[in-house]
């Protein structure tokens, strides 16, 4: 199963503050540990909300809302993509990660949707360009 595991922004990673050169280090072995085990798939920090916008959808409509956004309205500050047996080996992992911001953190977990997931809503025209689509972006990295 892959797992997005979610790292929740506080005030110091919406500052823009980066991290020390330490904790640099000790992210970069746990990474590298990841990817030894075959476990990490993708994994990235993000810049702060101020960088960033929100498109919201309303029907047709959309409106677009410049950062910065409020810790309070779901922010994160990073990601990784993790390829696992069980939601209990992703917990697993994401235990043995080093402390990722100053103070307090925390890291949510979520299951990503497969095509079975989707049951006979998933045609089989829908399941070939899905594969078509995982083939291209494949192949492009």
């Amino acid at each position: 199963m892959r797992c997005m595991i979610l790292l929740k922004a506080n005030a110091d990673s919406e500052s823009g503050a980066l991290p020390s050169q330490a904790l640099l280090e000790a992210m970069g072995r746990y990474n590298e540990e990841l990817v030894k085990a075959g476990v990490m798939r993708a994994g990235e920090g993000l810049k702060p909300t101020a960088e960033g916008a929100r498109v919201r959808f309303s029907g047709e409509d959309r409106s677009v809302r410049p950062g910065p956004f409020a810790l309070d309205q779901g922010v994160i500050c990073g990601f990784w993509i993790f390829e696992v047996a069980s939601l209990d080996e992703a917990v697993d992992w994401v235990k043995r990660c080093p402390n990722p911001l100053e103070g307090e953190a925390e890291i949510e977990i979520r299951p990503v949707f497969e095509m079975t997931d989707f049951g006979d809503a998933m045609t089989p025209e829908l399941r070939a360009q899905e594969e078509r689509m995982r083939t291209t972006i494949e192949s492009k990295t």
